[in-house]
């Protein structure tokens, strides 16, 4: 990873296995995929594969604005860790450890250059807090 690299993570009071299917399926990734309540995902597609794709939109509800956030899996090891590259040529990791019926996930991902790195650290917290919320609540 970029020395620069950014981390946030996020201990989810659910099983290794419900965190994983939350994090990887696209029916659950539309609940939780953005930062903020005025925002939201309407669609996702999914390979969670080595070589696999995927692709996540995130939009306003106002649709004012909205992105794809996609790329190619670098190495996906079940239940364990995701790796890939965004289609901006970033590198992100994201790790899964199951924790006595819990699981820390924790995600490191190079930064971009336009936004400042607390803005970014707080953008990717925030959505993995989403995760979290959604996932303990389902």
């Amino acid at each position: 990873m970029n020395p620069s690299a950014i981390t946030v993570s996020a201990t989810v009071d659910a099983s290794l296995e419900k965190t994983w299917d939350y994090w990887t399926k696209p029916e659950h990734i539309v609940n939780w995929a953005f930062a903020s309540d005025d925002w939201h995902c309407p669609k996702a597609t999914n390979d969670a594969t080595t070589g696999g794709k995927f692709s996540s939109t995130m939009a306003a509800k106002d649709g004012s604005m909205s992105f794809d956030f996609e790329g190619i899996y670098d190495e996906v090891i079940d239940h364990k860790k995701i790796t890939y590259t965004i289609a901006d040529g970033r590198k992100v990791e994201i790790l899964f450890e199951g924790q006595n019926g819990k699981t820390l996930v924790t995600e490191t991902f190079d930064p971009e250059s336009m936004n400042p790195i607390e803005m970014q650290r707080g953008g990717w917290q925030a959505i993995l807090d989403n995760f979290k919320k959604y996932t303990e609540g389902n």
